[in-house]
């Protein structure tokens, strides 16, 4: 078996997939972890897999489902996984695959129920993190609107703890067009603001239905004019001192109470 090194042409044209700009134009990104190397083989947009010799034994099922799938596997030296990594201590097995994200349209399908809206986000971990929690509470999409962050980031992929290839993720630069198309889709249209009309604990009727959630950036929140474009303005009560709710733990709660709230409405 060869080893791979850092200036073996595979591992160099890999090492790319690190840029953003090199993601758009190949069509390719970077999956590293067991978990989400994994999660990427089930869905089934693995092109080939790199690993450092020292994780074969913790990552044999892994390699085994990749063969078995007809997937080039390629041992690596410690030096080219740590070229393929943007963490610290790199887990030693990175996949390459085809981008995962879809159009639009694509998304939100027909009928759907509940969509998380990231707005011009622009942190990959908090990307990720909303991606997991739609994942967990069955939400049909996730639709990135505006200037936000590439959703096959390395951080927001890890973030993402494998959920990136549960559910369909969209990309869409104008705000306008993308609110627009959820309106089309039949949703309801909901802004988180601190000074929202409506308290999320008096909600669960207008949160029964087909429901669209918008979650702002984490410094500035949502532009006042994309908030007041939305159908209804909802405050997360806070009964404590604390001056506010990070994207992530604001986009956990309301989308856990839409899930709840439709259950419900399903059950009765």
């Amino acid at each position: 078996m060869d080893m791979l090194t850092e200036r073996t042409p595979r591992v160099v044209s890999a090492v790319k997939l690190l840029r953003a700009s090199e993601r758009r134009k190949s069509g390719l990104f970077l999956a590293e972890g067991t978990n989400s190397v994994t999660e990427a083989l089930g869905a089934g947009v693995v092109r080939e897999l790199f690993y450092a010799e020292d994780s074969a034994d913790r990552n044999g099922s892994v390699l085994d489902a990749a063969r078995s799938a007809g997937i080039r596997t390629h041992a690596i030296s410690a030096r080219a996984a740590k070229g393929l990594s943007d963490t610290v201590t790199p887990p030693g097995i990175v996949a390459v695959c085809r981008l995962v994200d879809v159009a639009l349209g694509d998304a939100l399908g027909v009928d759907p129920t509940l969509i998380a809206v990231p707005v011009e986000v622009s942190e990959p971990g908090n990307a990720g993190t909303v991606i997991r929690v739609a994942d967990a509470v069955g939400a049909d999409a996730v639709v990135l609107l505006g200037d936000s962050v590439d959703p096959h980031n390395g951080k927001c992929v890890r973030a993402s703890a494998g959920s990136l290839f549960h559910l369909p993720i969209a990309r869409e630069r104008s705000v306008e067009q993308g609110l627009g198309a959820l309106r089309a889709s039949g949703m309801k249209i909901l802004a988180t603001a601190a000074d929202g009309e409506i308290d999320l604990d008096d909600a669960d009727e207008l949160l029964s239905g087909p429901t669209a959630w918008l979650f702002g950036n984490e410094a500035h929140g949502l532009d006042a004019t994309v908030a007041a474009s939305a159908d209804h303005r909802v405050r997360i009560p806070i009964h404590g001192r604390a001056e506010s709710l990070n994207l992530a733990t604001a986009a956990a709660i309301c989308l856990y109470s839409s899930a709840r709230a439709q259950r419900r409405s399903r059950n009765n």
